[in-house]
């Protein structure tokens, strides 16, 4: 049993060259801004939260923090994802986990996030939903991974630390957890 709070680390620094705008910021069909559906999913979801930004990214910032999540500026976020999660994790060293979500895939269900945050609070050392026989997002890590995920680099997020240690699958009918938005078409759908 975790004892120590879980955190939702929201990975938004990603420079978007796919999509060609400001991605986080555009609106999905219902209207809402595709990093502020990613948000208010998270910090729903878990005992707090941070969103990890880019250095130049003033207006995502003040979106996602009027939103619930505390802002933390990865002046190195270029160099790729690998570095803004080792920075989100290094912005809540006292954590009892982290729940790592990707702030373009904004239909994920606050539900699903919480059965992870969960998860990581009854022991599970890495646990993340699977639809369908797909491993998807967001992945809860324990805090016993802080050494490992503060050292990343690159852009290869956590994957290696995924293929090295058990993950605890939660089933789940949830689809959000495997789509996300590349693309202004991806929005559609």
């Amino acid at each position: 049993m975790c004892a120590r709070p879980v955190v939702g680390i929201l990975l938004a620094a990603g420079s978007a060259s796919r999509f060609g705008a400001a991605k986080l910021l555009a609106r999905l069909p219902d209207g809402e801004r595709m990093g502020v559906a990613a948000v208010r999913n998270l910090v729903a979801a878990v005992d707090s939260a941070v969103a990890v930004v880019r250095p130049d990214d003033a207006a995502l910032a003040a979106v996602l923090d009027a939103n619930g999540a505390r802002i933390s500026v990865c002046p190195s976020a270029a160099e790729g994802m690998g570095v803004s999660l080792a920075w989100g994790v290094r912005a809540a060293p006292a954590a009892g986990g982290w729940v790592i979500a990707l702030a373009d895939m904004p239909w994920v269900r606050t539900t699903t996030i919480a059965r992870v945050a969960d998860a990581l609070r009854q022991g599970a050392a890495i646990a993340a939903p699977v639809h369908s026989g797909t491993r998807g997002h967001p992945v809860g890590f324990s805090a016993k991974f802080y050494g490992e995920l503060v050292a990343l680099a690159g852009d290869e997020g956590a994957r290696r630390i995924l293929e090295r240690h058990a993950v605890l699958s939660i089933e789940t009918d949830d689809g959000g957890i495997l789509r996300d938005v590349d693309t202004a078409a991806d929005l559609r759908g």
